[in-house]
């Protein structure tokens, strides 16, 4: 089949700039073990081949972007223990949900050593496999970040924006801790620019009622909370303490020492 191939048409190839293409068709048109094959069957081979690359690299890249705190997280490898109140009919539609046309919350609330960062991280990569673009946060960087922001008008924009335009936004530990009225002000901005657009995942170890409490400013609180509460879906993880099972799993492992 090599002899079908001139170098100035393996040069043609490569000028089009389609690098991976190229060596996957030239090695595929050097092994002998494909003479029978139709010329458009080893063409189509190499097209398949740079496809998969390209989605590999495209979802790695979506993933870093995301800055998740457990890239590697994998709704398959959950542990569905009695008590936690998930399972996996749940949880792959999640894996295999398009963010982009349901805008409807998530809402993911379990007391402290639950697993809902894992989950949360989880549902996240796999938006990220499904080529959605994800930013997660946690409420604590999230307030730092737009507090700083604040310092440069056009660098809070572009905050606000990628904030209110990513396809999906997760924001962990929602709540824990106090925020201002300026930082309330962005967040009401851009919940109310994602509603019926965008969807956002909300992890807490608290419930709405308690968010308006603490909100500064109790008609911009009744505001925020009613966009989350409301067209949402609720994942109320039970009380087992994922943290102490994979502790203790941790111990019991071969070459454990402390």
């Amino acid at each position: 089949m090599n002899h079908m191939l001139t170098s100035e048409d393996h040069q043609k190839i490569k000028d089009l700039r389609l690098t991976v293409f190229a060596a996957k068709f030239f090695e595929l048109t050097n092994d002998e073990s494909n003479d029978r094959l139709l010329p458009e069957e080893v063409f189509m081979n190499a097209v398949d081949h740079t496809l998969g690359i390209r989605q590999s690299q495209k979802t790695s890249k979506l993933i870093k972007q995301a800055q998740f705190p457990l890239p590697s997280a994998n709704i398959a490898e959950l542990h569905y223990l009695p008590g936690r109140n998930i399972d996996q009919a749940r949880m792959k539609r999640y894996a295999n949900h398009e963010w982009r046309t349901d805008p409807t919350n998530l809402l993911i609330i379990s007391p402290t050593g639950g697993g809902k960062t894992y989950i949360a991280c989880a549902i996240g990569v796999a938006a990220c496999h499904s080529g959605h673009s994800v930013y997660y946060t946690r409420m604590d960087d999230l307030a730092r970040l737009l507090m700083m922001a604040r310092e440069d008008r056009r660098e809070h924009h572009q905050l606000l924006e990628r904030l209110q335009e990513t396809d999906l936004l997760i924001i962990d530990d929602f709540l824990t801790v106090g925020i201002d009225q300026n930082i309330a002000s962005d967040l009401f901005a851009v919940l109310a620019d994602r509603e019926h657009r965008l969807p956002t995942v909300i992890v807490s170890q608290t419930d709405p009622s308690y968010w308006v409490k603490v909100m500064p400013d109790k008609v911009a609180g009744d505001s925020i909370v009613n966009r989350l509460a409301n067209n949402t879906r609720w994942l109320l993880l039970g009380k087992t303490d994922m943290r102490q099972i994979n502790g203790e799993k941790a111990r019991d492992a071969a070459g454990f020492w402390e």
